[in-house]
């Protein structure tokens, strides 16, 4: 019966997106710039261009962040401006292209990076990319911190990749990517930072904080000279099960049948549940 109810969640949600992308595909760029919807998005950027800031993942104007709005639009931030004080008219629209189509402000060279991300795999949404000081370390080394310490890393990560160096800015840098945006939603760019892409803005951020909490916590672990214990091979199947079923991708999902690239998303409120039932994160627990 709850999974009835949960296929039947599923496809009205599928239904009701498919109706949004049918009527924002008939509004002119400039009426979806001023949409209740992109509204919304920008409320969202702004939001989380503070918390990239709060948690001092961006300095000076660093970062960036972008939505895509509708199939072939863009919202973004821009060149120059520090994420802790953007402003609603600070957000601009670009095509799929590149190009400017509304918004006062010039468009950060790094959007190449983000529209590589959107026209290699539809499954993007939203793309951040900042400098959280933990992972950027591991990217200045071109390595990323081991699998199997923490279930909550294995449950919206997995591994990690790093993309080699290229001039950030440029379409070789924006490239740079490709080979990984399939099967990592979390890559680090060496000598750079990081870059994450998920289903909404504000998930893709959650991407940077688990990666640098996770990288900052593993450091702490190795300083205290001790064995790491890690999580058996079996319990990672079990995560990787159920990660198939939220539709997130792992590189190492084929070990158990699945598609290392994820699926159609499931439910968000169930997804939520499911997590923590992994992680053992419920009421009067720890």
């Amino acid at each position: 019966m709850e999974q009835a109810r949960a296929s039947r969640s599923n496809h009205s949600e599928e239904a009701s997106e498919q109706v949004r992308a049918r009527q924002t595909e008939k509004q002119s760029p400039l009426e979806l710039f001023n949409s209740a919807e992109a509204n919304a998005l920008r409320a969202e950027i702004i939001r989380t261009g503070r918390k990239l800031w709060d948690r001092q993942y961006v300095d000076g104007n660093g970062g960036n962040i972008s939505v895509r709005l509708g199939t072939e639009f863009v919202l973004c931030t821009p060149t120059m401006l520090s994420k802790a004080d953007l402003e609603t008219a600070d957000i601009c629209l670009s095509d799929l292209n590149g190009k400017i189509l509304a918004g006062d402000r010039t468009l950060t060279s790094e959007l190449l990076l983000h529209l590589e991300i959107y026209k290699a795999n539809p499954k993007a949404k939203a793309v951040v990319h900042c400098h959280p000081p933990y992972a950027t370390a591991f990217a200045m080394t071109g390595t990323v911190p081991p699998n199997g310490l923490i279930p909550e890393y294995e449950v919206f990560i997995g591994p990690a990749a790093v993309a080699p160096y290229e001039t950030p800015g440029t379409q070789a840098f924006a490239e740079t990517v490709l080979p990984f945006v399939h099967e990592h939603n979390t890559i680090l760019l060496k000598n750079h930072g990081v870059v994450c892409w998920s289903d909404t803005v504000t998930h893709a951020e959650w991407l940077c904080e688990i990666m640098d909490t996770y990288c900052k916590t593993y450091l702490i672990a190795r300083q205290i000279g001790e064995p790491l214990g890690t999580i058996p091979d079996d319990k990672i199947d079990d995560i990787l099960r159920r990660k198939q079923w939220m539709g997130l991708p792992d590189a190492r999902m084929a070990r158990i049948g699945g598609d290392p690239r994820g699926s159609d998303p499931k439910n968000t409120a169930e997804i939520v549940e499911l997590v923590k039932h992994v992680t053992g994160r419920r009421e009067g627990r720890s």
